[in-house]
């Protein structure tokens, strides 16, 4: 399965999370690192799911895009 992982990095390191998967987030030094420990945590969070769980996240169809929002001040 292909999940979206949203990465942010600030002067701690770099944070993950997967939209699609409720609370499914981790955390690393490196960008190699947060791949590493969100796969680990996508790949747990997927042994608690049920096979009709599975089968739901396969029909779901998600995307990211940039979306621009005008602020005035």
């Amino acid at each position: 399965m292909v999940f979206n992982v949203i990465i942010q990095k600030d002067k701690n390191g770099y944070f993950a999370q997967v939209p699609e998967l409720k609370g499914c987030f981790s955390q690393g030094d490196s960008l190699e690192e947060v791949d590493k420990n969100i796969k680990e945590a996508i790949e747990l969070y997927l042994e608690t799911m049920d096979k009709e769980e599975i089968q739901e996240l396969h029909q779901k169809n998600s995307f990211i895009r940039p979306l621009e929002v005008l602020i005035e001040k």
